[in-house]
């Protein structure tokens, strides 16, 4: 088998290491900066370290005869520029595995685009570090391809898990975590900072520890959205004085406010009422109520 790369930046390269060591001989690729006054270097010494062959035009690599399986790594505000340009010189039975961080929507476009060439469709999340996991990397994929990108990459030490036959639902995992963990660093940060301001980092570390280890993530998790359903005019009203504490020491209150605005929201919709003043038992009691809100016209974000 024929592996191929478009684009070999850090993603590409630490996967084909990996696959080299596990055995896959054949790996070419192809990235625009091969010869770039700058990183062309860099892009140059990474393909003779993992020992792949650098293709100097990516309709050169394309037109491999052996050519089974095309991993597009490209930024995510380039994946489908990329995919116009390659598609008249895919061909048909190829797997088309984009792993760049694009947003579902462009994923199902350029699922469609290659599907009409003959080409069939992965879209792969990577949900760890490639340094760390190199072509281990935990993968998600979904859309057509998936099943044959499994059968073929698991014999290599690939670690895929299927979601769906639909392109843009593994992207969509990965994007909708993000929310998560991006933005619980910006709300530690703002919260550490507060701490030292006031010299009091470890007993709000402490604090915090005790409540957050106190059970598993899904009990806090459900606790926390059940509990802030009912009770959630109270806790806006105590992180107007977070913010206000904050704003006080001219420090930054940005994520402190965005919380406000948001528990704000749901005190509007008053759900306390419509659970009769009692915590609901799950959180998608609390999210099934949300949507049915949107849908009668009022606009959560």
């Amino acid at each position: 088998m024929q592996l191929g790369f478009i684009g070999f930046g850090e993603a590409a390269f630490e996967m084909a290491t990996g696959l080299k060591q596990q055995g896959l001989e054949k790996i070419a690729a192809y990235d625009p900066l091969w010869n770039h006054s700058v990183y062309g270097e860099l892009v140059r010494s990474r393909a003779e370290q993992a020992q792949v062959v650098l293709e100097h035009t990516s309709e050169s690599l394309l037109s491999k005869a052996d050519l089974t399986m095309l991993i597009v790594a490209v930024p995510a505000n380039k994946a489908h520029e990329v995919s116009d340009a390659l598609k008249s010189h895919l061909k048909k039975g190829l797997v088309y595995v984009d792993v760049s961080a694009s947003i579902p929507d462009v994923k199902r476009k350029i699922s469609q685009s290659v599907k009409e060439q003959g080409a069939i469709f992965v879209d792969a999340a990577m949900m760890g570090s490639l340094p760390v996991y190199k072509h281990r990397v935990p993968i998600l994929a979904s859309g057509e391809g998936t099943d044959m990108f499994i059968h073929i990459m698991s014999q290599y030490g690939m670690a895929i898990s299927k979601v769906s036959e639909n392109p843009g639902d593994a992207s969509a995992v990965k994007l909708i975590r993000s929310i998560f963990m991006k933005g619980l660093p910006a709300l530690l940060i703002e919260t550490l900072e507060a701490a030292h301001a006031f010299g009091v980092e470890e007993r709000v570390i402490d604090s915090i520890s005790g409540t957050m280890n106190a059970k598993s993530f899904e009990e806090t998790m459900n606790r926390l959205v059940t509990g802030t359903s009912v009770h959630a005019l109270r806790r806006s009203i105590e992180l107007e004085g977070s913010i206000d504490m904050l704003e006080s020491l001219n420090l930054s209150a940005l994520m402190s406010r965005a919380a406000k605005d948001k528990i704000q929201l749901l005190a509007e919709l008053n759900l306390k009422e419509k659970f009769q003043g009692k915590t609901p038992g799950n959180w998608l009691d609390v999210i099934a109520e949300l949507q049915d809100t949107d849908k009668e016209g009022s606009h959560i974000s």
